[in-house]
This record gives structure tokens, sequence and C-alpha cells, in this order.
């Protein structure tokens, strides 16, 4: 079973509910895909058994056979390629903008011109949390987009023989469409707040478009708000759990040590009700 807990804005707890629900399970592996921040390793505390360097491909031009024809600038949807031809005859390429599509040399006419070498843009780190399969991408400062390297984590490193717990980035960008595509189940993350309630309406759009099974987990939880309880109820969206507004967790949170164990069989609630619903 793979799950995949996201949120429409950071902070707004996911990381706090992907490793509580990590920690309750028997046979868990926690995949952190939020390569810009990731920070599940804060309150799992893995010890690292391998870190293994990523790279992503880039085009790299021979400017003694190329043309200079510009088809491969013609198919950058992202323009990280300039040509100029006659008289100039040059190309630049910046590398900042490049998605590693492969679009370029595709459509390069002359073999050899344009060749693809691989340039680092991250890491992963591989480990073990007590009884959790810990895995975590790293994008390097500076780097375009984690979406290759969040493809690489689920296709790679993945075990399907265990339950998958997939942090997923904020927001509904593609990082996010790459995570929770193809799992058995979202879990939206939402804050009691307006803020909160107008990113989780985002990433209710973004999961039913994608046609996912998806419930609620309401992070911060009062009895007398139910800003988020009167939105699912009017979607028909259930709500799988309430964690409470605690003082006691923000002190575990800051001191990196998350109540694991106060919670486990709470979320051991979450996982049956996920169970009956796939």
């Amino acid at each position: 079973m793979k799950i995949a807990i996201t949120s429409g804005k950071g902070g707004t707890g996911k990381t706090t509910i992907s490793t509580m629900l990590a920690y309750s399970l028997d046979n868990p592996q926690y995949i952190d895909c939020d390569a810009e921040e990731p920070n599940g390793h804060l309150f799992l505390k893995p010890k690292i058994e391998k870190t293994i360097p990523y790279t992503e491909l880039v085009p790299q031009i021979n400017e003694d056979i190329c043309t200079f024809c510009g088809k491969c600038a013609d198919a950058c949807a992202y323009k990280a390629l300039v040509v100029m031809g006659e008289p100039l005859k040059k190309t630049m390429f910046f590398d900042e903008l490049c998605h590693s599509c492969g679009a370029c040399a595709y459509v390069c006419p002359v073999e050899g011109a344009l060749i693809e070498v691989p340039k680092r843009v991250g890491e992963i780190r591989v480990g073990k949390a007590g009884h959790i399969d810990f895995v975590m991408g790293l994008l390097d400062v500076g780097q375009a987009s984690a979406t290759q390297l969040i493809a690489t984590l689920k296709r790679e490193y993945m075990d399907d023989s265990k339950t998958v717990i997939l942090d997923s980035p904020p927001g509904t960008s593609c990082t996010v469409v790459e995570t929770i595509d193809g799992v058995d189940f979202v879990i939206l993350v939402a804050e009691p707040t307006p803020f909160g309630l107008s990113d989780l309406k985002l990433s209710v759009e973004l999961v039913r478009d994608m046609g996912l099974n998806f419930g609620i987990i309401v992070n911060k939880h009062e009895e007398d708000n139910g800003l988020i309880e009167d939105y699912a109820q009017q979607e028909s969206i259930p709500i799988l759990y309430r964690l409470p507004f605690s003082k006691d967790i923000a002190k575990s949170y800051s001191n990196g040590a998350l109540p694991f164990e106060k919670y486990k069989n709470d979320f051991k609630g979450v996982i049956k009700q996920i169970e009956e619903r796939i």
C-alpha cells in the first residue's frame, strides 16, 4: 500500500503526520519527497547507510559540427537554449532553466552535435530509523526542479513489500503531481484557518482531477472550530483524524522529538480507515 501525505501549503503539518503514520506501522518505508527542504529526518533521526549522488542529463553542444539550425532551441519549452546563426554561429545554454526533458537531443538532426551529459543536481540518502526504512531526496541549492528526482525515488527506491509513506512537497505543482501519481490513497493535511481552507480546496481539486482516493486530517484541531469539518461535510470528504492543537506537541516539535508513542494507536486507527476505503 502506498499512501501520500500532502497539503496546499508548507508548514501545515504533513511531515508531522507522515512521520507519526510511519512510526505506527509494523512494516513501513518512509520516503521524503519534499526534496527542496526535507525535514522528516529531524524527527525520525535515521542512521544513514549510504548517500548516492543524483544526476540528470543536460545538453552539451559540439559547435565544430553544429549547423546552428535552431531546432533544439525551438523544442525547448523552458527556453534553456538560444541559437545564434550567421554570422555569430553560437549556442548558449542556461542550465538553471533546463528540466532535462531530452527534447533538444531528440530533435537534433546532426549526429554528435548535441549530446547529453550527466550533471549533479542533488543526492539520495538511504538508511534506517528504528523499524522504519528511510529514504530521502535532497536537491542541491539553486536547482530548478525536484520532479525527476522524485520520480527516481519512486521508481528505484520504493519497496512494494512495505507500506510506503510518501511525504510530499506542499502545493499543487509538478512535484506534488509526481509524488501522488499512482498511490493508493492521499491524505490532505489542513489547518482550520481561512488560509488553510483555501489551500485545502486547491488540493482537493487536484486529487479529484487525478481520480485519487483521499481523505483529510485536521492538524491543530480545536473543538470550537469546525471550519474544515463543515467544508468536508459539504463535499462528502472523510475526516480521518483530528490532531489536537496542543502546546505539548508544539514543544516536542521544536525539540525535534514528536510524541510518536502517545499517538501511535490513533494513527493505527487512521491506517485501518484507509485500508477499508481502498
